[in-house]
């Protein structure tokens, strides 16, 4: 974890050695430049600008209407504002599932016109060829493996995956293909804790849990979910550590109240 008197630069070399050490990763979405900038001064690890943006800014029931341009717009708002974080961007839907090209192209987008040091994309072995190219383009590639929302109508919806002895193998195995085909991290999205820790010890490159137990090299979660922003669903694996939904409905409430009354602005918000 970096610390106040210790704010280093965050890169795939550093993440590699937190991993060696046993030092554990920390990592939360971010969508804007304000939010940014306060866990750049804070000492998170690594943001992603994750493709849930879909569902917690832009209202939408998944992820999958997100564009290329929406991911480039917000992943230019926090890239404004990180000096030492790692940014990563999600591959939205169809930004990488229909060819080698369009793959490569719209990673290397993320990078030159975003500003992201790295992109994340969904799948194991199927998707081994494009980590590959990507990642001899250049470009450090995160995994992501698990529930991965991009096929959440393949899997009937948003379900623990990896229960069943052969899915939990397959994910192992995809993991080990990622792993070779050049990504520098994997994203491990709800399933089994045991899953999770032996998946994390069967590769040198750091896992990133989800809902993945605590034995993952690092966590990620929604900020909006562990800020208790979001009220429309919270999965069982988030900790909210504030309520700001409620803090906000107070904010606005005494605002009314005051711009009725009269009282707001006063004389100290006044002009003379």
């Amino acid at each position: 974890m970096s610390t106040q008197g210790e704010m280093r630069t965050v890169t795939t070399a550093v993440v590699r050695d937190m991993k060696k050490k046993g030092e554990k990763i920390t990592m939360l979405t971010a969508y804007d430049f304000s939010m940014a900038a306060v866990m750049d001064e804070i000492g998170i690890d690594m943001i992603l600008v994750g493709d849930s943006l879909g569902m917690v800014v832009l209202g939408h029931n998944s992820t999958l209407p997100v564009t290329m341009e929406d991911m480039i717009h917000h992943t230019k708002a926090v890239t404004r504002a990180t000096k030492r974080i790692m940014v990563i961007a999600d591959m939205p839907f169809m930004s990488y599932q229909a060819s080698l090209d369009d793959a490569v192209m719209n990673a290397g987008r993320l990078l030159k016109e975003a500003g992201a040091q790295g992109i994340k994309l969904e799948g194991g072995e199927e998707i081994a060829e494009k980590v590959r190219r990507i990642s001899a383009a250049g470009i450090p590639v995160m995994g992501h493996l698990g529930l991965t929302p991009q096929s959440v109508h393949q899997f009937g919806g948003y379900k623990v995956q990896g229960k069943q002895s052969d899915a939990a193998q397959k994910m192992i195995n995809d993991a080990k293909i990622l792993e070779k085909s050049g990504a520098f991290s994997v994203v491990l999205e709800c399933i089994p804790a045991e899953l999770g820790r032996e998946i994390s010890e069967s590769l040198a490159i750091p896992t990133i849990g989800i809902g993945a137990g605590p034995d993952c090299d690092g966590q990620v979660l929604v900020v909006h979910d562990m800020l208790g922003m979001y009220e429309k669903f919270t999965p069982k694996f988030v900790k909210k550590y504030a309520n700001l939904n409620s803090e906000m409905k107070n904010a606005f409430k005494g605002y009314i109240d005051e711009v009725k009354s009269g009282v707001f602005p006063g004389p100290e918000h006044s002009f003379k």
